[in-house]
This record gives C-alpha cells, sequence and structure tokens, in this order.
C-alpha cells in the first residue's frame, strides 16, 4: 500500500482495521501475552482495549477462565491481554486511569477471606452432622 497518491488517483477509503493497526506501536507488540486487567463484561474489557490502543499498545480481549460458557454472550469477567514489550506501558496507563490491578496484585478475593469462608462453611456443616446424630 503506498504512503502516498501521486496524481489523481483517489486514495481508498480506510476501513476500522486499517485505522486500527495504524495506531499500534511496533515497539509494544513483541512477546508472549499477559493479562493487565479484567473487565467484568465485553463492555467494560473493549473500553480498556480501546484506551490502550489509544497510547498505541495492542490488545487481546478473551474470556476469563472458568466462564467460556458460549450462553452467557456479553456477561461474565474478560481478560485484557497484551504483548510483555508493552505490559510496562500498558500497567502505568491503566494506572494513570485508576483502571489497572497492578503489578503484582492479584485479581480475585483475597486468600484470607476464602480461608475463612472455606473454615465457616466446614463448621456449619460439621454442627449439621452433630445436631442430626444427637435427634436419632
Amino acid at each position: 500500500m503506498p504512503l502516498t497518491y501521486h496524481g489523481s488517483a483517489k486514495a481508498e477509503p480506510a476501513d476500522e482495521l486499517r485505522e486500527r493497526a495504524r495506531k499500534i506501536d511496533k515497539r509494544y507488540s513483541e512477546g508472549d501475552l499477559v493479562v493487565v486487567a479484567t473487565g467484568r463484561n465485553q463492555a467494560e474489557a473493549d473500553f480498556v482495549a480501546n484506551l490502550l490502543l489509544e497510547e498505541g499498545v495492542a490488545s487481546l480481549v478473551r474470556r476469563s477462565r472458568g466462564f467460556d460458557v458460549p450462553d452467557m454472550l456479553a456477561a461474565g469477567p474478560r481478560d485484557v491481554l497484551v504483548a510483555r514489550s508493552g505490559e510496562a506501558v500498558a500497567r502505568q496507563m491503566l494506572l494513570q486511569a485508576d483502571m489497572g490491578d497492578g503489578p503484582g496484585r492479584p485479581s480475585g478475593p483475597p486468600p484470607l477471606r476464602v480461608l475463612a469462608g472455606l473454615l465457616a462453611a466446614i463448621v456449619v456443616v460439621g454442627l449439621v452432622l452433630w445436631i442430626g446424630s444427637l435427634l436419632r
């Protein structure tokens, strides 16, 4: 594709994919894919991906693990992935927009809260079994 047109040749209108490709900075598109953010649904993840694209960082949106049921359509969490070379720029930009998880910060419930819930469930089941054995 020529960079400029000479003479009376009309320029072809650029489609959406070409416009998106022109925004990508090649420095940020090398390496393995890493998760930089998680959206609660498709629209939120697309918003984050477009925000990253404005800075030249190419991204990919995919369903989070465990939520790959096609019946959910646009519902369910989505991971936003970028190439390893663009990870630092993407995280910095998302932190400035107060949307990122931050480096090293796990996404999801805190482990202590999960442990407390699990222990509470074990105690409740134990009490139900104990009371059931007393009633016999």
